[in-house]
């Protein structure tokens, strides 16, 4: 029936007596469950307004330990005492408290999700609904959050109550939380309270959530990109304005890594296939530049180690495929507006004091994670000058701020080897000077130009299959090295330093491996899922073997010795297990087979050519953040660059100089000739003007390519400038001749001074 204007206005007073005829007031509400919000739901409909709700929102979920004992699972709810807790969970939480405080760490034990879920779900499903019910929660929400911070900041409430993340899990799983009433006033008081969280509580957390489905853990992720997206857009920011210094995105993005780790935690994990520990690396007998300034060293040698990973005991390399895709964890517009200098001066020098989105790589694309490694390299490159511009005023030696390789190109190996060779024995540090390459009997100061033909001319050299280092599939396009190769040790060491130079001094290489070349670079072990990548038709077998449903013993009669090809075409037998002749593979123990078998090829077969590859590697990126900041994937988009060869991108970067522009004709019909180009012909130009046949982290469009006029319509033919990235282009009087001329300039061009 309608109710009365006058029965509207007494409805609190009858609502309350409706309470007390069921037995409930507010008093006795210290929690809640699902069933108590339907009985509240229902008395709400039978009185006609939703006071009721309103009035018991604002009473528990404005109050943490309201909120920490509501919605348990029902185990949970049996004999809760007067304060919402069982006996056993307040002698488990007094326990907890103590072990915590003795050890600083989280056992695990308390890993389980006590609060139900779904129930929370279904519970915010039906109160959401009434706007005046969501403005109860909004302003709860900012009434309960500055305590908990208080709390966690001072008393660290989480050691003493091992489930007052309740808390945080119930007012996350509110689905509303990314609309503007809550990003304008109550999310951003959730991440600034969620950031006081200790270590070993946001581990727990990260576990908690890990136990979620990819939904979510998806809906998790995208209401912390919400707050930040929301709160780049709002603001402007700019170099005297900095968004690290913005409360609200750097909490989120600190929110954001909790969730980053549960979605690491919940994917496909090996943790266990770790390399062997690295082979040291010979340091300098030379004195650092602080120590020669007399300055105490501001960071510590060796890469960042993330404190979280630390604690949860896991790696972003160990997970394989995480639940959700990692590129969903990238802000877009958090990078567009992040002045990385500044960052990185923040991450090297201020991390205690000043927040650097570098300490969070997951929220960073490609781009930004190499431009601030970018500034690393070159700032150890400005050192290592230093330090040898003081060496030669006290000690009277002469200066060599510089890698300098003088090479011949016909002995182009042998005295890349024996060069690199001598700076690694006598001053490994010489590695992280700035490479200047000089081709014996050749002109041409290297600013960069010559040293990618260094890097290109040395790739083609030590891959070429006739030298036996690495063996190539037709099928994958990849190379693997050859476990039987004669080469010594020092060709697969000067393999790796030519990988960790060209990371160094920003210059792409054309090499092909697989996947699991870089992450047994970052300490991970071959497993049986890396030969899908690197070896397809043994991978293939190996699947059949595990998937076959009938008797594996009698119908496939192997054993643990397998064989395989050594350099000449003969057989090489290796036994997976001692005596694996006489030991047959069966149904039972087939799985060990591919292990071992996966193992061998992927690690014990070429653990010597490995070795010396990583160490040489390592000789230089040794001290740099690489590995902290990079996944696997991304050290192959550094090192090889990017496959997509987009030259409309190309176009659009393209500057002009010496009197061409955008309208001219001859640059008109310069780019509809390259467009027709064939992918061949266009990996072929990028050699030609940029000394590389791959383009950048970010693609082409991040190339910055200059042509410039060259004179007036003649048959000479077009030249460049590799160091600068510009094209010397005539003035053409034609389409045709222009085409003729450029296919024949990118067609012979090998070396300096084709004109």
């Amino acid at each position: 029936a309608q109710l009365s204007p006058s029965f509207r206005l007494i409805s609190p007073i009858l609502s309350f007596q409706a309470l007390i005829s069921h037995h409930v007031t507010l008093a006795d509400l210290n929690y809640l469950t699902e069933e108590k919000v339907y009985e509240i739901l229902a008395l709400c409909e039978e009185i006609g307004n939703n006071s009721l709700l309103i009035g018991v929102i604002g009473k528990v979920f404005s109050n943490a330990e309201c909120l920490v004992r509501s919605f348990r699972k029902e185990e949970s709810n049996a004999s809760l005492d007067s304060q919402g807790r069982s006996e056993n969970e307040k002698e488990n939480a007094s326990m907890s408290a103590s072990s915590a405080s003795r050890s600083g760490e989280d056992d695990g034990s308390h890993d389980e999700v006590t609060v139900d879920v779904a129930a929370v779900r279904r519970v915010y499903d039906r109160i959401l609904t009434d706007e005046k019910a969501e403005s109860a929660l909004v302003n709860a929400i900012l009434c309960v959050m500055p305590s908990v911070e208080d709390e966690l900041t001072y008393h660290d409430a989480c050691a003493f109550d091992p489930n007052y993340l309740n808390l945080f899990v119930i007012v996350m799983e509110n689905c509303n939380l990314h609309s503007p009433e809550y990003l304008d006033t109550a999310l951003p008081f959730v991440c600034k309270a969620m950031c006081r969280l200790s270590l070993p509580a946001q581990a727990r957390l990260a576990r908690l959530w890990s136990r979620y489905d990819v939904r979510g853990i998806r809906r998790l992720a995208e209401t912390f990109q919400q707050l930040i997206t929301y709160t780049v857009v709002c603001h402007k920011f700019d170099e005297d304005n900095l968004v690290n210094d913005n409360e609200a995105v750097v909490s989120a993005a600190k929110c954001l890594k909790i969730v980053y780790y549960a979605n690491v935690l919940a994917g496909e994990l090996d943790p266990q296939q770790n390399e062997e520990e690295e082979d040291e690396i010979l340091e300098s007998n030379e004195l650092t530049l602080q120590e020669l300034l007399g300055e105490e060293e501001r960071t510590p040698k060796g890469p960042r180690v993330d404190l979280l990973e630390t604690e949860l005991g896991v790696c972003v390399s160990d997970c394989r495929q995480p639940v959700v895709s990692f590129d969903e964890f990238i802000n877009e517009p958090l990078n567009e507006v992040l002045e990385m200098d500044k960052d990185y001066v923040f991450y090297k020098v201020n991390a205690e004091s000043k927040f650097a989105f570098m300490s969070c790589p997951f929220i960073l694309n490609a781009v930004t994670k190499n431009q601030g490694l970018y500034y690393d390299n070159r700032i150890r490159m400005y050192s290592e000058r230093r330090i040898t511009a003081l060496y030669s005023m006290v000690d009277g030696q002469q200066a060599n701020p510089y890698l300098k390789l003088k090479v011949r190109r016909d002995h182009l190996i042998d005295d890349a080897l024996i060069s690199l060779e001598m700076f690694a024995m006598e001053n490994p540090s010489d590695l992280k000077k700035q490479l200047y390459v000089e081709f014996e009997g050749e002109q041409g100061l290297d600013e960069g130009g010559i040293s990618k033909e260094f890097f290109q001319l040395v790739v083609e050299e030590l891959f070429n299959p006739d030298i036996g280092m690495f063996t190539y599939d037709e099928n994958t396009k990849l190379f693997w090295f050859n476990s039987s190769s004669l080469e010594n040790e020092g060709q697969y060491s000067l393999i790796g330093i030519v990988l960790g130079l060209a990371i160094y001094n920003n210059c792409i290489l054309d090499v092909h491996f697989p996947m699991v070349i870089y992450r047994k670079l970052m300490g991970k072990k071959g497993t049986f899922l890396d030969l899908a990548d690197s070896h397809p038709v043994l991978y293939k077998s190996l699947k059949e073997l595990l998937d076959y449903e009938g008797n594996v013993e009698e119908d496939m009669t192997l054993t643990f010795q397998i064989s395989q090809t050594d350099l000449f075409g003969n057989p090489v037998l290796h036994d997976l297990r001692e005596n694996g002749d006489q030991i047959p593979v069966t149904n039972d123990n087939r799985k060990e087979f591919v292990t071992k078998y996966a193992d061998y090829i992927l690690n014990e077969s070429v653990k010597v050519q490995f070795k010396a590859f990583r160490r040489g590697f390592h000789m230089v990126t040794n001290e740099s953040p690489l590995k902290y900041l990079f996944r696997p994937d991304e050290i192959e988009l550094l090192i090889c660059g990017s496959r997509n060869l987009d030259f409309h991108a190309l176009e659009e970067s393209t500057d002009y100089d010496g009197g061409y522009s955008r309208e001219c004709r001859v640059i008109k019909d310069f780019w509809e000739t390259v467009h027709t180009f064939g992918q061949e012909q266009k990996r072929l130009f990028l050699q030609f003007t940029t000394g590389t046949d791959r383009a950048p982290v970010g693609g082409l469009g991040k190339l910055k390519l200059v042509i410039a006029k060259n004179g007036q319509d003649s048959d000479r033919l077009p030249t460049s400038h590799t160091c600068f990235n510009v094209l010397l282009l005539p003035e053409y009087s034609s389409k045709e001749k222009l085409r003729e001329r450029l296919l024949k300039a990118i067609t012979y061009a090998k070396g300096f001074g084709m004109l």
